[in-house]
């Protein structure tokens, strides 16, 4: 079987455990190891309130190298006060002693439910029972996976391989997220390995780059989470010559290759959103900006009764405008058009004849596009939404209790 987790890449052992934050018995944390040391990079939540978990892996990222990374499921570490933040650090440390690594070596991440304090016994226990099963597997690289997810049904995983001057390398990663996803950095959990050789400001940029065509535009529920973190890291084992420049092709040829990574990511994410059974791209064309231009794609996937249209498979275009109409964009109305799939169903500010059976085909497919076209300027984005069914309502009426 190909190894598609994270690792796949040259460097990296993983793990995933039950250590006793989730009653369930499911699998409540993993960690990844790169013995060799890592260049790293991360992207993490702008909400006001943040994790203990996220305070301390933004100070732990400047370190160089990076040896392993920690992530604890069921249990958010976030409005937690001192203790939090101490048990958050207790973590890194019982961590690096296990690996025989610095503290300050290891980033951290959790995720789960807000204001009650972590198990740190159950999960420092864990970490030690972790780091003497990691491995290079597919099994392990699995296990990683599981362990972090939450209201999550499956597992999110892929893998990507690209030449650069010969040789081969490999990007892998996996990504927890259901609910609480709304753009803006990095609305995730997202673990990604590599095993190119590229220095570490390129690594940041080609992670925020792929972070913000992919995952971070990408709304389930136009929430945020205090959690968000996106951690890459870097063995530089696949024997590439280091990538120094943002030129050269094998810079181009890793970013879009980590972007495709992480839009594949992004997607699993959709289709595994709390309750949702389908997802659409909206795409924006013809906007004043490139800022309006997302605004507005935002807008229509963000807009509940748009989500509940296509839940249905309900061509009811009235709401896409809505939408649009009222998200504070330049808009000229007798110019405005909408097409659901490769139908218009809105043409310059007036409704057109179309087949309403075909149209319900196109979206209730498990995946299609709505395309509005402003023509009012000559930018154009997407953002990516799913649909709004009975079952969101009822995980996040029962998720605390």
């Amino acid at each position: 079987m190909n190894n598609n987790t994270i690792t796949a890449p040259k460097g990296f052992l993983a793990t995933g455990l039950h250590c006793g934050v989730k009653a369930s018995g499911n699998p409540d944390l993993g960690l990844v190891f790169c013995p060799t040391g890592a260049r790293a990079a991360a992207m993490f939540t702008t909400n006001a309130i943040q994790s203990a978990a996220v305070v301390v892996c933004k100070d732990h990222i400047a370190s160089h190298p990076i040896y392993a990374a920690v992530i604890n499921s069921g249990n958010a570490n976030t409005c937690t006060g001192a203790k939090g933040l101490a048990d958050a650090r207790r973590m890194c440390r019982t961590a690096g002693a296990a690996l025989g690594v610095a503290p300050e070596r290891v980033l951290l991440a959790s995720t789960g439910i807000i204001g009650h304090q972590l198990p740190i016994g159950n999960i420092t226990a864990g970490i030690e029972r972790a780091a003497q099963t990691l491995k290079d597997s597919t099994a392990a690289g699995l296990n990683f996976a599981r362990a972090i997810m939450t209201t999550d049904t499956r597992p999110k995983q892929t893998c990507r391989t690209i030449k650069i001057g010969g040789k081969t390398v490999t990007l892998a990663g996996t990504a927890k997220g259901a609910g609480m996803i709304g753009p803006n950095m990095a609305t995730t959990i997202c673990m990604l390995t590599t095993d190119a050789a590229i220095s570490k400001p390129l690594l940041a940029k080609a992670l925020k780059e792929a972070i913000g065509h992919s995952l971070n535009r990408l709304t389930v529920d136009g929430h945020q989470s205090t959690n968000d973190t996106a951690m890459l890291l870097a063995s530089g084992l696949a024997g590439n010559t280091p990538i120094k420049t943002q030129k050269e092709i094998g810079f181009r040829r890793f970013s879009q290759a980590l972007t495709d990574l992480c839009t594949d990511l992004a997607k699993q994410m959709a289709l595994d959103a709390e309750g949702a059974t389908r997802m659409f791209t909206v795409h924006v064309k013809g906007a004043a900006s490139k800022a309006e231009a997302f605004r507005a794609a935002r807008a229509v996937a963000d807009y509940d009764l748009v989500k509940c249209a296509v839940h249905g498979a309900d061509p009811n275009w009235g709401r896409i405008i809505c939408a649009v109409g009222s998200c504070g964009i330049k808009v000229n109305p007798d110019r405005l058009c909408c097409k659901i799939g490769d139908t218009y169903v809105f043409r310059n500010g007036k409704p057109t004849a179309f087949d309403a059976k075909k149209v319900s085909a196109v979206i209730a497919r498990k995946e299609h596009t709505i395309t509005v076209e402003l023509n009012v300027g000559a930018h154009s984005d997407f953002c990516f939404g799913c649909d709004l069914g009975r079952e969101y309502v009822t995980i996040n009426a029962d998720y605390h209790t």
